[in-house]
């Protein structure tokens, strides 16, 4: 009896985690943004707040254009 038989790639990582903004459990692979390139396989190398998420958080942070400072028409 081989030990791979026994196990499989899905047992060892997480396919699945939970986004800490939204609380929804979403793929690993497709639903976060890869955060560190050099351990692709791992999967501490994710983010752990989901692409949607992460997108909210970027347009709400972007400065109206009531507050974007310009230069001066001398």
């Amino acid at each position: 009896m081989d030990i791979g038989d026994q196990f499989s790639l899905e047992h060892l990582l997480f396919t699945e985690r939970r986004c800490r903004v939204c609380g929804q459990k979403k793929d690993l692979l497709t639903d976060f943004y890869l955060a560190r390139k050099h351990k692709k396989n791992m999967p501490s190398a994710y983010s752990y707040e989901c692409k949607e998420c992460t997108k909210k958080r970027i347009l709400n942070a972007r400065k109206t254009d009531a507050n974007r400072w310009e230069y001066p028409n001398w």
